[in-house]
């Protein structure tokens, strides 16, 4: 299956949406090569707030639905986009590319340890060439040290906007280079943080389920939800 390259984007309160399902975004960005970003409404809401980090998602070569809010927002405006769990895109990436070198940046050292040994008997062949914790304090010596290896997929688990700030950083050194950020994923992968249930996921709803196992969640994601989906309904009025 290939990609549809005149693919319109979407728009939603001045940021572009791609509308590629889940093959046909692998295919592009393995094509497009560049910054992957997994929106959601609290990385909007931020970049509305901060213009460097506006840049930053505006100019990524793919931007995919990942949060339910995102995709309830563009139905609002009349957009059907289906939703791209990052965690799954991230997984797919790194089949898809197994045998590329591999960079993983992020997370505590004993995370980063466990995911790489769990990747490595589920992805016998995986070649992963760097990993940095998330924990450092000299961010030009993790870009130094992630370009020698001139990785072709790199994964950032920071949490947003950190792991974006990074990889902008990194991807005019690494121009034939795919980039993600993946939030809390490789405390997933180690087997640290129990994934939502199916139904949880199929709804689209894992930051519910995450915000019942962790209430300290609550004071992030509300009132950023609604206040999101009113900043949408607004623009469909206006």
């Amino acid at each position: 299956m290939g990609y549809n390259q005149y693919m319109e984007r979407v728009n939603l309160l001045g940021f572009p949406i791609d509308t590629y399902d889940m093959p046909e975004s692998i295919e592009y960005i393995k094509a497009k090569k560049g910054h992957v970003v997994t929106i959601n409404p609290e990385m909007i809401d931020y970049a509305l707030k901060h213009k460097e980090f506006e840049k930053i998602i505006k100019e990524a070569e793919l931007i995919i639905v990942d949060g339910v809010g995102v995709q309830l927002g563009l139905r609002i405006l009349g957009h059907s986009v289906k939703r791209i769990a990052g965690i799954e895109f991230a997984k797919r990436m790194l089949l898809e590319l197994s045998c590329k070198p591999i960079a993983l940046i992020g997370a505590k050292t004993y995370v980063m340890e466990k995911a790489i040994n769990n990747l490595k008997e589920e992805i016998p062949n995986i070649n992963i060439v760097y990993s940095q914790d998330g924990y450092f304090n000299d961010e030009n010596k993790v870009i130094e040290e992630t370009i020698q290896k001139e990785p072709e997929l790199i994964l950032v688990a920071m949490g947003s906007p950190k792991q974006e700030e990074l990889i902008y950083k990194l991807k005019s050194k690494l121009p034939n280079a795919i980039m993600i950020g993946v939030g809390g994923s490789f405390d997933v992968w180690a087997n640290e943080v129990e994934r939502a249930p199916k139904i949880y996921q199929k709804l689209g709803l894992e930051w519910l389920y995450r915000t019942i196992k962790e209430p300290k969640r609550f004071k992030r994601i509300f009132p950023t939800l609604p206040l999101f989906v009113l900043r949408v309904l607004k623009e469909k009025w206006s």
